[in-house]
């Protein structure tokens, strides 16, 4: 009898969503804010990873950070996002993704999980994932794709044969940092070492584990690694992009119910107003993103900008982050 992916979906319960990550392709930006938690129109961007995953059927979520992790206690006041509980587990020390899964061994226990970056937007469909990963009986099934970062990762009859040209197999695909685990896993990981999962499951492969890859081309995929794919996502959404796994709608307002904006003031172009802004009379924006609580002076002019949280810009502007 074939494996139906609602049995399937339904054997995967818990994610443990990456937030440790330091964004420093995104500075200034991030210097205030981890790149997870930066808003995308009126959302978070982490919450767009929890609802793909509450889609999915998840509801059991760990997340780990490392810088400035007081800003997600702000962001989940009561560490509960749409009525399921979030555990945070702070990394004093970063231990990158193969060390970051080590370390929540004991929460995870001995049930499968799927492994999701804080920090991407996306809506390629996660089903056909989870399905291939219990269909084929695999160790771990990574998500791949076509991306603009390379082509590390050579797939053969559905299973990995080489990640980084370690064995002399050239790649076809990049990582799309989407990934389903059995607990095998945990017996590769060192204890307490700051390590990727990527020389693991190298070296995984060579020992005959099954590491298998799904090739997801469906979809929107943004990794928002600079100011310029941060703009590119809100004009995608403008266009009318709309992930269906997120089931409100007022998450997209270009002003917030709760700024003020002078009537004499012009917003135009892909321009947002967070929450708490102000915006003063006569101010011109273009193609600017206020985050939440920053405040736009009077007269003020700002083309191709991003107001920082709780920031004030005063005078003219072209393409800087405030």
């Amino acid at each position: 009898m074939p494996f139906r992916i609602s049995n399937v979906m339904a054997a995967i319960k818990q994610a443990f969503v990456l937030g440790a990550g330091l964004g420093t392709r995104l500075r200034p930006l991030t210097d205030e804010l981890p790149k997870p938690l930066v808003p995308i129109f009126q959302k978070p961007l982490i919450t767009f990873a929890l609802d793909h995953l509450i889609d999915l059927g998840i509801d059991k979520f760990f997340i780990n950070t490392h810088r400035l992790p007081e800003t997600f206690v702000s962001a989940f006041p009561e560490n509960r996002y749409s009525g399921i509980d979030l555990t945070f587990v702070n990394e004093p020390v970063l231990l990158e993704t193969g060390g970051g899964i080590k370390n929540i061994e004991a929460q995870l226990g001995s049930e499968p999980f799927i492994t999701y970056s804080g920090d991407l937007l996306t809506d390629v469909p996660l089903a056909p994932l989870v399905d291939e990963h219990f269909k084929r009986g695999n160790d771990v099934t990574l998500a791949l794709r076509q991306t603009n970062f390379g082509s590390a990762i050579a797939l053969h009859d559905g299973r990995v044969v080489d990640i980084s040209h370690r064995f002399g197999v050239p790649g076809e695909f990049d990582f799309a940092n989407i990934a389903v685990w059995n607990r095998a896993v945990f017996e590769r990981m060192p204890a307490g070492t700051r390590i990727s999962f990527i020389p693991i499951l190298g070296d995984w492969i060579s020992q005959g584990g099954k590491i298998g890859g799904v090739v997801l081309e469906k979809g929107e995929w943004f990794n928002l690694g600079s100011r310029a794919e941060y703009f590119d996502v809100h004009r995608t959404i403008l266009r009318g992009w709309r992930p269906a796994y997120v089931k409100t709608s007022d998450w997209m307002a270009r002003i917030h119910p709760t700024a003020v904006v002078d009537p004499t003031a012009t917003i135009q172009g892909c321009s947002v107003v967070g929450k708490d802004c102000r915006v003063g009379a006569g101010a011109v924006m273009e193609d600017t993103i206020l985050w939440p609580s920053s405040q736009i002076a009077s007269k003020a002019e700002l083309f191709g900008c991003i107001v920082r949280a709780r920031k004030t810009a005063t005078g003219c502007h072209r393409n800087v982050d405030i």
